[in-house]
């Protein structure tokens, strides 16, 4: 279970990496596509303005290179890195502040985050107004999405031409 602002990874078959009830929250996930290596960070906020020692995975700006640090410990290649996020709703009524969308500034810093780290984002399920679980299975590479009275879904999977897609 991956709580707010924590990230880890694994190698491990067997392990699922989960965050349940993302909601305004990202849900980074990391999977190395050709030796079975999957991380997950549980970002909060997007910028850690020199809070990034406290929690470092509780930022975007901090969180992508912390993940990757970490991945690239268990042995993950950058080249075969595909990342995925899941949550960034807008959890409040929001009227004429959407400059407080907590939700959308994630994603945006998230984003921008993986892009500096030249990585891109190869599916996506973001937005809307309902949280979200995400599962990861490490030894499979596959990415779960789950909605709040809806059924569990495959959002991406390692390995599978064309895998995964934003919604």
């Amino acid at each position: 279970m991956v709580r707010m602002g924590e990230l880890t990874a694994s190698r491990t078959p067997g392990h699922v990496l989960a965050s349940i009830g993302l909601g305004s929250c990202i849900g980074l996930v990391l999977v190395e596509s050709t030796r079975r290596a999957a991380g997950l960070a549980h970002i909060v906020l997007p910028e850690s303005r020199g809070e990034a020692q406290v929690a470092v995975g509780k930022f975007a700006d901090s969180a992508v290179p912390a993940l990757l640090s970490k991945m690239a410990a268990i042995g993950a290649r950058r080249a075969t890195l595909r990342a995925v996020l899941v949550g960034g709703a807008q959890m409040f009524a929001l009227g004429d502040r959407s400059s407080l969308d907590i939700g959308r500034r994630n994603e945006q810093a998230a984003r921008a985050a993986l892009e500096a780290a030249g990585l891109q984002v190869h599916a996506a399920a973001t937005g809307g107004s309902q949280g979200r679980t995400v599962r990861v299975y490490v030894e499979d590479g596959l990415v779960t999405v789950k909605e709040p009275g809806a059924a569990e879904l495959e959002l991406f999977r390692a390995g599978t031409p064309n895998a995964g897609g934003a919604r």
